[in-house]
């Protein structure tokens, strides 16, 4: 399926479009379709799944042409619907609810992982050592049971046939600095191996910690790149950090990422040695001489 929230960031490009081509405010536009303006606004920003008959009433009020009612009633349709993870409401944590939107739609996956070990390759185990101690910190915004249960889901779509190509850079201090159990990292080192192992579509390179950029400073933040398969659906840029993740779709910004990417992929471990130097660290994690 298409992702929603990408459609939902057409439609608004599109919307936008259309009352700036016609001369008209967000005010202005509201007055006419009896909206708020902060409706219309949100709508322009994608921040807002659409009501199609809302959207039907818009086009109308621009006096938008047959074949672009067609066309924009199209995306508007798919920004309309609902995914599995809709069901799961706040439940599973918005943040995880946003990738697992990109992810439906997504044929190719980049990530840059300084952090932590990427979701989608993360066992139960681990996911209930991260929540233990995100529980330390502070109060939690989602459901431990329905986070993990959304985790695997995504984890199953990346697995499927039909599922996106996956190409992780995993820096090598994640295996060291999580903070989980020895026994729990080691687990899921030999988990990532041989899931990447069995399936050609995922391939994982280790940063080791004395891989050496020339002329580049390393990028601040984790980051995964999205690529989708219509012509339309623009490539993006997620960046995390700290309280938020930065979508970016501005075409220079994704560039700059993507850049940044195929440096780190070209200076880490290639696939084969990466696998190899995931099973020393489990064996080295398991002996407690790491």
């Amino acid at each position: 399926m298409a992702s929603p929230y990408i459609r939902r960031r057409r439609l608004a490009d599109e919307l936008r479009r259309l009352r700036e081509a016609r001369g008209l405010t967000t005010d202005e536009l509201a007055r006419l379709v009896y909206q708020s303006r902060t409706k219309i606004s949100k709508l322009e920003n994608a921040q807002i799944r659409p009501d199609l008959a809302e959207v039907v009433t818009l086009l109308e009020a621009l006096d938008v042409t047959e074949k672009q009612y067609e066309r924009i009633f199209k995306i508007a349709r798919t920004a309309a619907s609902k995914g599995w993870w809709d069901k799961y409401g706040n439940a599973m944590g918005d943040r995880q609810r946003l990738y697992a939107d990109l992810e439906s739609g997504a044929d190719a996956i980049r990530s840059y992982n300084q952090t932590g070990i990427p979701a989608v390759l993360q066992t139960p185990e681990l996911i209930a050592a991260l929540i233990e101690r995100d529980q330390a910190a502070g109060p939690i915004t989602y459901r431990p049971d329905r986070m993990t249960d959304a985790r695997m889901r995504r984890q199953q779509h990346l697995l499927s046939p039909d599922g996106p190509t996956y190409d992780t850079v995993l820096d090598e201090c994640v295996i060291y600095r999580l903070g989980v159990p020895r026994e729990v990292m080691s687990a899921q080192l030999r988990h990532m191996a041989e899931a990447i192992s069995a399936e050609p579509r995922i391939s994982l390179r280790v940063l080791r910690y004395n891989a050496y950029l020339s002329g580049v400073l390393m990028p601040k933040s984790s980051f995964s790149l999205y690529a989708f398969p219509e012509k339309g659906d623009p490539p993006m840029a997620v960046v995390d950090t700290v309280t938020t993740d930065l979508i970016l779709t501005d075409r220079h910004e994704v560039a700059g990422y993507t850049g940044h990417y195929d440096l780190l992929r070209k200076v880490a471990l290639p696939p084969t040695d990466s696998l190899a130097f995931l099973a020393q660290a489990a064996e080295r994690l398991d002996d407690g001489t790491e």
